[in-house]
């Protein structure tokens, strides 16, 4: 706890999904100076607005949230805006804390760095041999830029930053906008739009072959702030559950879940993405003790009836 004492940090992306998590906890640390940029005071693709929120928050700490991010749909629509947007977002928050003597920088990368035939459990050591899955590489190479970035200020200017990779998240207040979600809520607001407008089948993208692993958003934040807390060096860190599941199986226990009684309809002429995907999870619990908590049926029926309820509100 006396790490957070008397820091001042700066949360890009405080404001959203994973954001809510990482303030609940910088809370519960006794962090008392957080500072939450938002996106309509500091655009971060450009550099002076950059600047100017180093000006206004003065941090010790940036822990790098801030992301364009989204489905297949999404990423096949506007690849050049998910790898420039990401690109100059994380590269120019980066540079310019280094320009300020910032203390430490966490960069959170994403499982999407991976090539797209990784061997299963991907291995850290592994990141570089082969070329991502098509329709994530645009912003998963934007992504693997910082480590590269990472890497080469901690050997030029000893820049003290941290380079995380997370599977896909999820958790209650996810983001269930279908144009922008990722496939748990996707197909948890699915489910729950069919039985209210009485259909007896949804669609589901692809063939439901590949597998996923996911991270509940609260152990996610666990893991980022005891690395940032006790982690300094630019070698990349995997941050997930260490088990996979297969989109049909996922879809099955969703729709189990929520209580919707027809059929799925599988749309093979959609893409199914990287074939396979799950973490080998070793490094983050040997280098700073992160293991995952939560059951994944648990943490699906938390989000299920945390969508439940907000749906009820609306």
């Amino acid at each position: 706890m006396s790490f957070w004492k008397n820091k001042r940090v700066t949360v890009t992306g405080g404001a959203g999904f994973l954001g809510s998590y990482i303030l609940g906890k910088l809370e519960e640390r006794g962090c008392k100076d957080v500072f939450v940029p938002l996106i309509e005071e500091y655009d971060f693709v450009k550099l002076e607005d950059i600047k100017r929120m180093y000006d206004d928050a003065k941090p010790d700490i940036v822990i790098h949230l801030a992301a364009k991010v989204g489905g297949i749909g999404a990423n096949r629509e506007k690849p050049g805006e998910f790898f420039y947007n990401n690109l100059m977002m994380g590269v120019q928050l980066m540079e310019v804390g280094r320009q300020v003597g910032l203390e430490k920088f966490m960069a959170l990368g994403t499982i999407c760095c991976y090539p797209k035939f990784t061997p299963v459990p991907f291995k850290e050591k592994d990141l570089w041999d082969g070329y991502p899955e098509e329709t994530n590489a645009p912003y998963g190479l934007a992504k693997k830029m910082l480590l590269v970035q990472s890497r080469s200020y901690r050997e030029q200017y000893g820049f003290n930053s941290i380079y995380l990779m997370p599977v896909n998240l999820y958790g209650p207040r996810d983001n269930f906008d279908p144009a922008s979600s990722h496939v748990i809520p996707a197909l948890i607001k699915k489910c729950f739009d069919a039985i209210d407008e009485g259909k007896d089948e949804i669609v589901v993208w692809g063939t439901g072959r590949p597998t996923r692993e996911f991270l509940y958003a609260e152990d996610a934040a666990e893991g980022i702030l005891l690395a940032t807390e006790k982690y300094n060096k630019s070698d990349p860190v995997n941050l997930g559950a260490g088990f996979e599941i297969s989109i049909k199986d996922l879809a099955e226990l969703i729709v189990k879940l929520t209580g919707f009684e027809g059929q799925l309809v599988w749309d093979s002429s959609e893409p199914d993405g990287q074939p396979r995907r799950r973490l080998d999870t070793m490094k983050a619990e040997k280098e700073f003790g992160f293991k995952a908590k939560m059951p994944f049926e648990e943490g699906l029926k938390r989000t299920i009836e945390r969508y439940r309820e907000s749906r009820l509100q609306s």
